[in-house]
Formats: structure tokens, sequence, C-alpha cells
């Protein structure tokens, strides 16, 4: 089916195309036992029995029996009011692509084809200035060290177009383990459910030749010393949880998805869950494919030296985006 309108194409719906081009036939049921959700608490780092996504409000004083979700990490505050405002500022200065399900975008980054796993830089020539400070703030984590940025996307939620994104895993050829997402404007939830399909979907399969970045204790393998299990097989749950599992999005932090989250989850955001104007900032680094010693270095190396340059968004054109 060729994309509608709105920009939404398949399966994939929005308001607007469900009540004016008749695709409310095509939007797939996503049907979730709320009965076995859990709330993610970045203050305890437990996941305790619920649905709402404030719960983590009620801590300490939980109540029924939590259990461990390892594999994100929350910063609260990671900028301040007058930031995101600054900063949404200047990304609204930016024009907006249409995108699927609701969503708009603003991305910058190489050129990717998933299928064919090919990668290529394209038009890519850095970030807009304004952003290079939060950028050097993953500094200031202790996870996020040797976190080298090669995608920067925006992305907009906006309730009146029905906004959501399907249940899915970030590619994992190109992108590599730690996800990033700075969240502004308003609160939101992440949710999670067990992936038991094939690894040839998301490109999983590709984590079976390259090891963790993050460790089972918690430390760095910055040096990317091959393991005696590949990343794949590190984070496998050790028991199948039969849950669902919600992550608190809240406004001005930045959240981090790693190991067993990132590779044996499908998190999506769901539409009931998008009540005001959220805008996401989302990170991605590359696999140690493409790092040094790995299997696509050369390509790698050209892509990572355009990712250190940042523009003044105010000087560049639409066409030169």
């Amino acid at each position: 089916m060729k994309p509608r309108p709105c920009g939404c194409k398949g399966a994939r719906t929005c308001l607007i195309c469900e009540t004016q081009y008749g695709a409310n036939d095509f939007k797939p049921l996503i049907e979730l036992d709320k009965s076995k959700g859990y709330v993610y608490c970045p203050f305890c780092n437990l996941a305790w029995p619920g649905w709402d996504g404030e719960l983590y409000k009620e801590h300490p004083n939980h109540t029924g029996q939590p259990i461990k979700y390892a594999g994100i990490y929350i910063k609260l505050d990671f900028i301040s009011e007058d930031e995101e405002n600054e900063l949404m500022k200047n990304i609204d200065e930016m024009p907006w692509d249409i995108s699927q399900s609701g969503r708009r975008k603003q991305n910058f980054g190489p050129k990717t084809n998933f299928k064919k796993r090919k990668i290529v830089a394209g038009k890519f020539n850095g970030f807009p200035q304004f952003s290079k400070y939060l950028q050097k703030r993953f500094d200031s984590i202790d996870l996020l060290k040797g976190y080298h940025v090669i995608e920067q996307c925006s992305l907009e939620y906006d309730p009146v177009k029905g906004a959501s994104i399907d249940p899915h895993i970030d590619d994992c050829w190109v992108w590599g383990e730690r996800i990033l997402t700075l969240n502004c404007l308003t609160d939101t939830v992440l949710t999670m459910i067990p992936f038991k399909g094939d690894t040839k979907r998301y490109n999983l399969s590709c984590a079976e030749e390259y090891p963790p970045i993050i460790k089972e204790d918690g430390s760095l393998n910055l040096q990317l010393q091959k393991c005696s299990q590949s990343m794949l097989e590190v984070c496998r749950p050790k028991s199948q949880l039969d849950v669902i599992v919600r992550i608190p999005m809240i406004r001005r932090s930045l959240a981090l998805m790693y190991g067993e989250p990132r590779y044996h989850w499908e998190h999506c955001i769901l539409r009931e869950d998008i009540l005001a104007r959220r805008v996401c900032i989302a990170y991605r680094e590359f696999t140690p494919l493409y790092l040094s010693n790995g299997q696509h270095q050369c390509i790698g190396d050209k892509i990572l030296s355009k990712a250190e340059q940042f523009w003044d968004h105010r000087c560049i054109s639409e066409q030169e985006l």
C-alpha cells in the first residue's frame, strides 16, 4: 500500500488516516493484559505491580512484590527547565518531516538499509550546534563512557494525531547496545513486551557476532574484548517472565536501555499514553562491527568523523538537511 498523505503506510495508522482515508481496517490491534503490568521505579531500580506510569511517584511506599528489571537507567533532570525551553525553541525552528503513526521527525544520521545491511554517509554532515552540550553531558554518566553518537533523531508525538509507535526492537546490525532517549515537554511511558520471535527479525542475529559493552556487573567493556558468550547470549533472560514492564519516560530525563531490555524485549509507545505534545531526542551508537578492528571499521570511521561536526541550524537551508 502506498504512503497516505499523513505519512502512514501499510499497517501503520494514525487518527487522521483512520478517520479520513479509511485506514482503520488496516490497524493491527495490540491487546495487552494490563493485569500483567509492572511499573519500573527509577529510585529503587525495581518494577512494581501495576499499570499506571506514575506509580513510581509512590516511592518508597510501594506495594506488592517487585521484580528485578536490569538494563534500564534513568537520569532525572538531565536538563533544566530553561534548557528544555531553549532546546524546543531551536528544534521548532527547523523543518519537521512527517513520519508514520502520527509522528513527525527530524533525523540526523547516515543513510541505512536494514534489509540489505548497507550504510552510507549520504547527506549526513553532523548535528545542530544547539544540541552539542547534550552529547558532551553524556560523559558525566559512567554507563555512557565511550558513547559516540552517530544518529540523533527528534520525534514528535501529538495526541491530536493519535501518535504512537508499534512494538519493535531497534536494529541490531548497525545500532549498538546503548539506546538513549531524552524526553521533553511531557511525561509518557515506554511499554516493554517480551520478544519470543526469530532472530532474523530486527537483525538480532547480528548480536551473536559481537560482545557486550556493558557487562553483567555494570562495568564497561570499551576495548570490546571478546567474551565467551555473544551479546545476545550474555543478556538472555535467566527466566521467562510473563509480564509487561512499563518504563516511565519522565519530562527532562534521559533514559538508557541496554542488555536484556535492548535485545530480548520489544518496546512501544501506546496511543493511550500520549496525553499532550511530547518531543524526544533519540540517540544511537555503532555496533562493534563498525568500530576499531570491526568488520566494517572503514565506513564506520568515515561516518564517525562526520558525527564530530556541528553546524548552526539558522544558516542551513531545507535543501541541505
